[in-house]
This record gives C-alpha cells, sequence and structure tokens, in this order.
C-alpha cells in the first residue's frame, strides 16, 4: 500500500518507519526542510529505542523516504496520516489549525479515491471539521478515520509493532477495509483491531490518558499524606499492586508527569467539559494534583537547606521527563532548576540523551556536562528527577566522597532508605515517611 504520513515527530515518525517496515510504500512529510534532509541521511531528531534500525531498513529498502512536498504526497498515495502537532491555546484547548490546514493542503491535490487518517491527538468532533474542510475544496471521494495512538515515549517503536490494542473510529465500509489491510500484519497475535464510530475514537484517546494521569496524580496525592503520617508509599504501592482490580502500572510516585501527552491531554479534555457545560471534577483534581506535584523536590531540596540555596551548586541527574526519551515538554526539571536558579543556585546537570533538548528550555545558571559523576563536583547534594537505568545501581562511596554534604534528593525513588542511611547519606525520596525499607 502507498501510505503518507504528514507530521514527523514522535508520533508520525514512528508511524512512518513501522508502516515501512511491513512492506508499505511510505512517504513522510515535513516542512522542517532540515529535519527531512536528516531523516533521508538515517538521521532521527528525536531519541526513541529502535527508531534508528527502523529507519536505516526502511531506506534501504527504498519503501520509505521523506519530503516536504505535501502535494507529492496526496497525489502519490492512498492512504494519508495526519500526525502533526495540536499544542494547547491559552485556554487549555487544542490548536488545530495545523491539522486544519493540512487537510485543505491535502483537499487541493488529492486526484481519486483518499482515505485520511486523522492520528493526531484532536477533541471530539474534530473528524468532521476535517471532513468539512476537505469536501469543501475536492470533489474526490474521500473517509475521514479517527486512529488514535497509545504510544508510550521510551517504548514507542515496541508499542507500534506491537500493539496491546489498535483503536479505528469510522463510518464507512471502503475505508474499514483499507484499515484493517494495513493494520493486519501488526495483529496477528489476536491483540485487538476495535472498530467503532468516529467520535467514540476520538474521545478513547482522551479517556484512556484521563485514567492513567489520574493514576499517577493519586499516587503522589498518596505519598505526600504518607510523609505527612509517617507512612512509606512504596509499602502502599506494593500493597495495591496485587490487588487484580487495581494492577502495577502507573501507581510509582515521582516529581510529576510531563511529556507531550497527559497535561496537554488533561487540559484540552477540561476545555471541552466546559464548552459543553460540564465540569470534568476528576479531571481537574488529576492536573491539579500534578501542578502541585511539580514543586514538592525543589521544597524539599530548599527545606534542606533551610529555605536557602543562594550559592549552592547542586548536581542534577535526570532532564528528560522519563527514561529512554530526549523530551524535555513539561518535565519536573523545568520546575526544579528555575526555582533552584531564582534561589541563587548553580545547577551541574547531567542527562544521556536530553541535554540539547534541555539547553533549549532551561534558564541560564545550568552547567551541562557529560558524564553523571561529573555533575558531583563542588555540588551540596545530588538531585535525581529521571529513572535512567544507569542511575539505579551507581558508585556510592564516590558519591559520598565528592558531595560537599552527603545529601540525596531522590525524586523517583530508586534507592533503599535503610541503605541509604547505612552508607552514611541524607535520603529523602518521595512518601517515605519514616519507614527504613
Amino acid at each position: 500500500m502507498r501510505v503518507a504520513v504528514i507530521g514527523t515527530g514522535y508520533v508520525g515518525l514512528v508511524a512512518a518507519v513501522g508502516f515501512a517496515d511491513t512492506g508499505n510504500h511510505v512517504i513522510g512529510v515535513d516542512i522542517d526542510a532540515a529535519k527531512v534532509d536528516g531523516l533521508n541521511r538515517g538521521v532521527p531528531p528525536i531519541f526513541e529505542p529502535g527508531l534508528d534500525d527502523l529507519l536505516t531498513r526502511g531506506l534501504k529498502n527504498r519503501l520509505l523516504r521523506f519530503t516536504t512536498d505535501l502535494a507529492e504526497a496526496a497525489r502519490e498515495c492512498e492512504i494519508l496520516f495526519l500526525a502533526v502537532g495540536t499544542p494547547s491555546n491559552e485556554d487549555g484547548s487544542a490548536d488545530l489549525k495545523h491539522v486544519l490546514g493540512v487537510a485543505r493542503g491535502l483537499a487541493t491535490h488529492m486526484t481519486g479515491y483518499r482515505v485520511i487518517v486523522v492520528k493526531s491527538t484532536v477533541p471530539i468532533g474534530t473528524c468532521a471539521r476535517v471532513a468539512a474542510e476537505v469536501r469543501a475544496l475536492t470533489e474526490h471521494p474521500f473517509d475521514v478515520v479517527s486512529n488514535p495512538e497509545f504510544l508510550k515515549e521510551g517504548a514507542a517503536v515496541n508499542d507500534f509493532m506491537k500493539p496491546d490494542r489498535v483503536v479505528i473510529g469510522v463510518d464507512s465500509e471502503r475505508a474499514r477495509e483499507r484499515m484493517l489491510d494495513l493494520y493486519g500484519p501488526f495483529v496477528r497475535t489476536e491483540n485487538p483491531l476495535l472498530f467503532m464510530d468516529i467520535k467514540s475514537a476520538e474521545m478513547t484517546k482522551y479517556a484512556a490518558n484521563a485514567m492513567l494521569a489520574t493514576r499517577v496524580s493519586f499516587m503522589n496525592e498518596m505519598a505526600l499524606l504518607c510523609e505527612r503520617l509517617g507512612a512509606d508509599v512504596d509499602d502502599v504501592r506494593k500493597g495495591l499492586m496485587f490487588d487484580p482490580r487495581i494492577g502495577r502500572q502507573f501507581l510509582f510516585p515521582g516529581p510529576g508527569f510531563g511529556g507531550s501527552c497527559f497535561p496537554k491531554d488533561l487540559r484540552a479534555l477540561i476545555r471541552t467539559g466546559d464548552e459543553v457545560g460540564f465540569d470534568l471534577m476528576m479531571s481537574r483534581a488529576a492536573y491539579a494534583v500534578n501542578e502541585r506535584q511539580k514543586r514538592t523536590v525543589a521544597e524539599k531540596v530548599l527545606a534542606a537547606f533551610g529555605g536557602d540555596v543562594a550559592g549552592r551548586t547542586f548536581a542534577l541527574w535526570g532532564l528528560a521527563f522519563k527514561a529512554n526519551t530526549d523530551d524535555m515538554r513539561e518535565a519536573a526539571s523545568i520546575d526544579v532548576v528555575a526555582r533552584l536558579v531564582q534561589g541563587g543556585a548553580r545547577v551541574h546537570a547531567y542527562d544521556p540523551a536530553a541535554v540539547e533538548q534541555a539547553r533549549r528550555v532551561l534558564p541560564e545558571g545550568v552547567t551541562y556536562v557529560t558524564n553523571a559523576y561529573d555533575a558531583l563536583d563542588g555540588a551540596d547534594a545530588l538531585i535525581i528527577l529521571t529513572e535512567w537505568n544507569e542511575f539505579r545501581n551507581p558508585d556510592f562511596e564516590r558519591i559520598r566522597a565528592v558531595l560537599r554534604r552527603p545529601l540525596i534528593v531522590d525524586g523517583r525513588n530508586l534507592y533503599r532508605t535503610k541503605s541509604m542511611r547505612a552508607l552514611g547519606f541524607e535520603y529523602i525520596g518521595v512518601g517515605r515517611g519514616t519507614n527504613l525499607a
């Protein structure tokens, strides 16, 4: 099949290389000529495990290429994926100008029947708006399909190639058959291909992210309560996870969720409710709890130094919002660094993948290093914000010897409190209370 994917961010690029890897001829489209040039040379613009291999293979097999020419994609491909960004407007609603602009561009260059697939995360009713835009500009037949993504950054390639389910909103049998053929190779292990009406598919994406965000916020709220009561949230988490009604996923407390999905999608969902006069109280609360949680790590650091960090230096391990990605969008490090720098502190920061992205969003006063231990030089304490594997079992003796004060503020609860204290550290986690386990 001939497939075009418009937009080569996390969602679009993973989809493009994934569809090419199953034998389809894929054109990736982006307005950024430098990005397109890099992709055609096999250089991905993002860090994502496994992406390099699929990109290289697709280019080598001549099943994948990239262009800035939207018209070429509209002329040559029958299935057209819209995977462009939908950033938040000031009121929290999703900005659809890119989605609708691409739809109009495709309409003016179509040469026959097309399936236009909206893969961007969009408010309920957007597919109908896309259809109206296209219908006004072409007499060629087409169908609009909703196909939301459920990829986890850091595991996006595996999630795409081996999906736990594929959700497709469709209202025509012709489009249904095209999507069934396209996704057939990905669901051979009997994971479901779920066909539903278009609005339900659009809603499913927001409902899934709101549910997961709520679980994270719930555990973060329990963590803060544990601290005040002297309980250990890690023990509480274990007591929850073995309940089959609850399960194991998204029960780890931390410095607050970030990234491209949860914050933006919660804001858009809340705004959608407001537009129809319905207050989404749980989603609003989940968002508010997360905003509070993002302040907690910096508050722990400030409290440890009597509220005054002027002239202090802090080592910071982890900048990306989560491990295995370089994504800095709404990362906890942004809030922590801003608070410390505003207080007159210096920050020595290390991240295996996100330094270049961090330079664009973090304030002056940050020194970036290429080795985790280099960040410790002259530091008064170590702060951990991202759960990269290389931080899980470091050389603690070396850390203690270098730090001016043997203090670790761990926003990810990577270590056991009892072990850290036995090694001579002051150890502050999230929701650990007084339990020494």
